[in-house]
């Protein structure tokens, strides 16, 4: 193992967001890529706003994304460590200790009721017209930031700062600092929102007398319409979403490492060991990443096309579980050899397990609905109804065994009235489904048996 350390420090203050998971990953492949520790630490200090629920949620969302850590609070496998405890609620005494080294080395003082990191430097009065007051000014050389991603960074700091406040609580500035020097973290690799925070932070690495850790940060992830970085409140941010959704951890996690980082060629679709093994910060893009939620489809499209069959229908069954729709309801109760072939003619089309109940929920039930729309577009070409009765002919007394011999009979029949496949495809899958979309039409007639799709046809015909 290196000596590599790095860390994720969420807060659990909302839900679990596509940007925080984007962090965690990329933290986690380096540790994994260096053969480093992935360090869990819970930024908790936030009493009003704190949930329980809201934690959970951030251990089961990293879970089921597959990023394990190696310290930080125990849960389903990950955790432990002996540089705890890994939430700053609990480390009160710790901060306190820090607060008193600055105060005895005179890097630290009180000043209406708060304590403040004095900085080194040549002090002048100023009156800033912005806040309208007189404020101290420190003079000094400006924070050297050399950035493993951005490179070279120069930012000043001029003004003391506070570090606890006037309540006793720390800020985020000293407690991060802390809990990193503590925790020996060497690696800090987060979004590019907290640059501004970094000169503060390499302040305080001075007056605690250690050299700061490496320093990378990531891009943000931008929104898909529109300026600005994706937020809680946008369509597709939450991780939960996916997870109800059905989509695939395994592709999420691909195309999260493909929102600012670039595997050196034009791959995609990568195995996670790949991505590990080619994972490395000076591949991190420093311009920022917009989201594409049809792209994160066509990934999830693809792991589920390539899901051994066992797996799949697994999946499909524990989603449509948790379904409330009446098709999903129906399906669960299905024979279980009748769902399984159903799933397996569904795998090769699906974007997402969510699509399920309307895209195969007809094949467990004769209660469904035609959709109008379909309906007036199949029925204003032609003669479909006359395609369907002779399609009916043709197919009463087949076997349905093979989706070849389903196949062969209606492009004989087609040739034979000068037709083509979709003059009888089209009224077929309408009448079978309801709708225009689906599974290849010889497959469904397959799975469904000669006798529901005729009485599917006479359905139609009659209506």
């Amino acid at each position: 193992m290196s000596n590599v350390r790095v860390r994720f420090a969420p807060s659990p203050t909302g839900f679990f967001h596509i940007g925080s998971a984007r962090t965690a990953l990329f933290n986690w492949l380096y540790a994994r890529h260096t053969g480093g520790t992935f360090i869990l630490r819970i930024e908790d200090t936030d009493k009003e706003r704190n949930s329980e629920a809201f934690l959970s949620l951030i251990y089961e969302s990293l879970t089921w994304l597959g990023l394990n850590w190696d310290e930080g609070p125990r849960f389903s496998g990950s955790g432990g460590g002996d540089r705890g405890p890994y939430r700053q609620s609990e480390r009160g005494d710790i901060y306190r200790e820090y607060v008193q080294r600055l105060r005895d080395s005179g890097r630290a003082y009180e000043k209406d009721g708060a304590i403040w990191f004095r900085l080194e430097g040549e002090r002048h009065e100023v009156f800033d017209e912005h806040r309208k007051k007189t404020v101290t000014k420190v003079k000094g050389a400006p924070v050297v930031i050399e950035d493993r991603i951005r490179g070279r960074v120069e930012r000043m700091e001029d003004e003391d700062f506070v570090i606890v406040r006037s309540d006793g609580n720390p800020v985020f500035h000293l407690v991060n600092v802390v809990d990193d020097i503590a925790m020996g973290v060497t690696h800090i690799i987060r979004g590019e929102d907290h640059l501004s925070n970094t000169s503060k932070h390499v302040r305080l690495y001075e007056g605690f007398g250690v050299t700061p850790p490496a320093f990378a940060h990531i891009p943000l992830i931008l929104k898909q319409n529109g300026p600005g970085k994706m937020s809680k409140r946008d369509q597709g941010a939450l991780i939960e979403e996916y997870q109800r959704r059905g989509y695939l951890p395994e592709a999420l996690v691909n195309f999260l490492c493909l929102l600012g980082w670039n595997p050196g060629d034009d791959r995609e679709k990568m195995p996670i060991e790949e991505i590990i093994r080619l994972f490395d910060l000076p591949g991190v893009n420093q311009s920022n990443a917009r989201f594409d939620d049809r792209k994160l489809a066509h990934m999830n499209m693809a792991y589920l096309l390539e899901l051994p069959a066992d797996r799949f229908v697994a999946l499909a069954r524990e989603n449509l579980a948790r379904r409330e729709e009446p098709a999903a309801r129906a399906a669960i109760a299905a024979d279980a050899a009748f769902f399984r072939e159903v799933m397996l003619l569904c795998q090769p089309k699906l974007k997402g397990l969510e699509e399920l109940p309307a895209y195969a929920g007809y094949f467990f039930t004769e209660d469904f609905a035609i959709d109008p729309k379909v309906r007036e577009k199949v029925l204003a070409k032609g003669d479909p109804a006359a395609r369907l009765r002779e399609l009916r002919a043709e197919l009463a007394a087949m076997d349905f065994s093979s989706d070849t011999a389903i196949e062969e009979a209606i492009k004989a029949l087609a040739n034979r009235g000068g037709f083509g496949f979709g003059d009888y495809q089209g009224v077929a899958r309408l009448a079978l489904s309801g709708t225009n979309v689906g599974p290849s039409i010889t497959g469904m007639m397959r799975v469904l048996g000669r006798d529901r799709v005729l009485a599917r046809f006479d359905r139609l015909l009659a209506a």
